[in-house]
């Protein structure tokens, strides 16, 4: 016999979905089956909804997509903050386990040999997550300051942000992978490579983005403007968290390092 009622609200039920809490209205019984192959690899990875989908547009129209998101075009995309707290934690196993391979590999392990280098490791070590979170603060600031003719507000400017900054995690990872080829006898020049084409290819991804969202509205003339003074913004905010960082490390006596053979 079939429902006419929602089994999570009990409201009545027209058409595939509940029409207060959302639910489908063809629940059925969990079975490992339908879990693994539904609910987790369809839910995860299905091509038009989900996290590969989300990975997707991030790296091949990251401008669109945020404009797409920010117009109202949202159930088929993984909750994009959400996504990047992942990718950091997928990112630091993945540094882990590079360090005790570098470590095995050259009998020394990874590390600076003055304390101020340490204990910065140490403080980047303990506060990694929110460290590179705080890009995206930069990057929509930055946005909002020098591209007003969409008309978008901060918060959509974070929308945005967001979505490149995925972006830059995912090239940031499969470079990280790259890098083990370096415990390789024949493919160890790759890490050389990906270090440099990384850089290359963020600093090209993060200019495609924005001209990807701001196109319509700008000249390429105008554009090229706002993006070198989005970038040189972007750099003076890294020198800023980079002194702070230093300062607090040193309880900000910059001129008393000490070193240690």
């Amino acid at each position: 016999m079939a429902h006419h009622n929602c089994l999570n609200c009990d409201t009545q039920l027209i058409g595939k979905f509940c029409s207060n809490c959302g639910q489908k209205s063809d629940t059925h019984r969990i079975t490992f089956k339908h879990f693994f192959m539904h609910d987790l690899l369809h839910g995860v990875w299905h091509f038009e909804r989900g996290m590969l989908f989300t990975a997707k547009e991030a790296l091949i129209r990251p401008g669109k997509a945020a404009l797409d998101y920010i117009s109202g075009k949202r159930i088929r995309y993984y909750n994009v903050f959400y996504f990047i707290l992942l990718l950091i934690g997928l990112q630091l196993f993945v540094n882990h386990y590079y360090d005790q391979l570098f470590e095995v590999y050259y009998s020394s392990p990874i590390g600076k040999n003055d304390s101020t280098g340490q204990k910065i490791d140490l403080f980047l070590e303990k506060y990694y997550k929110i460290i590179i979170f705080s890009f995206v603060p930069f990057f929509a600031l930055n946005g909002y300051l020098l591209f007003k003719k969409r008309k978008l507000n901060l918060s959509e400017h974070f929308i945005l942000a967001g979505i490149v900054f995925l972006g830059i995690m995912i090239i940031t990872i499969l470079a990280d992978l790259l890098n083990f080829f370096e415990f390789t006898k024949y493919f160890d020049f790759i890490t050389d490579i990906s270090n440099i084409a990384r850089l290359v290819f963020i600093l090209l991804y993060i200019i495609y983005s924005y001209y990807s969202a701001f196109n319509e509205n700008y000249s390429k003339l105008k554009f090229s403007y706002k993006m070198f003074l989005f970038l040189t913004l972007l750099l003076l905010e890294l020198i800023f968290m980079g002194i702070t960082i230093f300062g607090i490390v040193t309880n900000w006596k910059f001129g008393s390092i000490s070193y240690h053979a």
